[in-house]
């Protein structure tokens, strides 16, 4: 017995050991899509690889340095190898580390792989779904290129990759790993590591559990991450055409493996591609548990007994009349309020329309009274302001006539004296 079920032998071949055929067969028909999240710097060389990677041309407009936010840009496509067909999905980000203020540059990418989910969750939750035809948009694999500056990884790489590692599985790599030597290469990997390790930030390891693939994921996990070079230019050496970037000082072939990590990477993909995806799903998981248990969704009630979704349904559903009812009440007392409000209003306008005529009258010539005494005090002021200025008038004229009297005077004896000097 094993966990309460009986283990039995069959005497005869039933069929049913036919079901990986089956299974194999039908996957092959369906199809397989996989996705993966290329960020880095405009001009890291995020295309050249993808092409390199998967030995096509993706057409793909060159970017600007000039964009105002980081923006990613989705491309899908079928690619046929034998009789596997591969719905592959490229979304690259686009003026990434390009802005003055970069601390909310992984904002939009938290974002998009956030949507993805939200998108397969609705999906997911819809009354007639189709998951078996629906295109899966998950993100099953973050390739993270790190500018070739053999220093150390900068502060928007820590931050961006420290919001991704719980939502997607990241495999750092160094783009244009041609720019540097080998011996700086080896540091910059260990000093690569050693932070990712010191932030405590968790990048995708190869599986080794599997026994046929342990030993080579062991060695590739010990060196991580990639060093690579794309390049879709053909050179010729010797009688071959091989994929390589040519400079005066020599070749860099992409599919050598001594010279970058390009094949290294390509291998690693293929051979883990399903790992990743099932990474894939459980970060799914874990994202739709969160929202779930934001929407009010449990297991287990109040008692520690499990619940089944209809009663879960019910209890939401009471939840909200209740709620509703909550409301209705306070409007309808904010209402009474105003309309008690209101009936005070007219009341008193109501009041104030009522009033005697004689009162008003009485009112009335009251302030008449008022406003003919406030008038007259001003009559008076401003007629002793008359006197005041008519006597002022008057002095002034008696001093102008003095003066012009006087002034004759002096000029007739100032004559005078003149025809006596002029005699003698």
């Amino acid at each position: 017995q094993n966990d309460g079920f009986q283990t039995l032998s069959l005497s005869a071949h039933v069929g049913f050991d036919s079901l990986p055929d089956q299974l194999v067969r039908k996957s092959i028909k369906h199809g397989f899509c996989f996705n993966i999240l290329c960020i880095g710097e405009t001009g890291i060389g995020k295309s050249a690889l993808m092409s390199s990677l998967f030995n096509t041309n993706f057409e793909d407009s060159p970017s600007t340095h000039f964009l105002s936010s980081v923006g990613l840009r989705a491309q899908t496509c079928e690619l046929q190898e034998s009789n596997v067909l591969l719905k592959l999905t490229i979304v690259k980000t686009v003026g990434f580390g390009d802005q003055m203020n970069k601390a909310d540059s992984y904002q939009p990418i938290v974002d998009y792989v956030d949507a993805q989910f939200e998108a397969y969750l609705e999906e997911e939750l819809k009354v007639i779904r189709s998951l078996f035809s629906y295109h899966d948009t998950r993100i099953h694999v973050c390739l993270y290129f790190i500018s070739p500056t053999g220093r150390s990884l900068k502060t928007i790489d820590l931050l961006t990759m420290r919001s991704l590692d719980s939502k997607v599985n990241i495999i750092p790599i160094i783009g244009k790993a041609d720019s540097i030597s080998k011996t700086e290469l080896q540091e910059f990997k260990k000093k690569i590591m050693s932070e990712l390790i010191s932030n405590g930030i968790q990048i995708y390891q190869f599986p080794t559990d599997d026994e046929t693939v342990s030993e080579i994921n062991t060695i590739t996990n010990g060196r991580l991450p990639f060093a690579v070079v794309g390049s879709m230019e053909k050179v010729k050496i010797g009688n071959k055409m091989v994929r390589a970037r040519q400079y005066p000082w020599g070749i860099v072939k992409v599919e050598n493996e001594s010279h970058c990590d390009t094949v290294k990477l390509r291998r690693m993909l293929c051979t883990n591609m399903e790992d990743l995806r099932e990474k894939t799903r459980a970060y799914y998981e874990l994202y739709r548990r969160c929202r779930l248990e934001k929407l009010g969704c449990r297991d287990i009630g109040p008692d520690n007994k499990p619940l089944s979704l209809q009663e879960v349904i019910e209890a939401k559903r009471l939840e909200f009349f209740l709620e509703m009812e909550r409301k209705e009440e306070e409007i309808k007392q904010r209402f009474v309020q105003r309309v008690n409000e209101k009936a005070a209003m007219l009341e008193e306008a109501e009041q104030q329309a009522s009033m005697p005529i004689l009162t008003k009258f009485d009112c009335l010539m009251r302030m008449h009274q008022e406003e003919e005494l406030k008038l007259g005090e001003k009559e008076k002021i401003l007629e002793d302001e008359i006197a005041e200025f008519i006597e002022k008038k008057a002095v002034a004229e008696l001093i102008q006539s003095q003066v012009s009297v006087s002034t004759p005077v002096v000029s007739l004896k100032t004559k005078g004296l003149q025809k006596v000097s002029a005699d003698a």
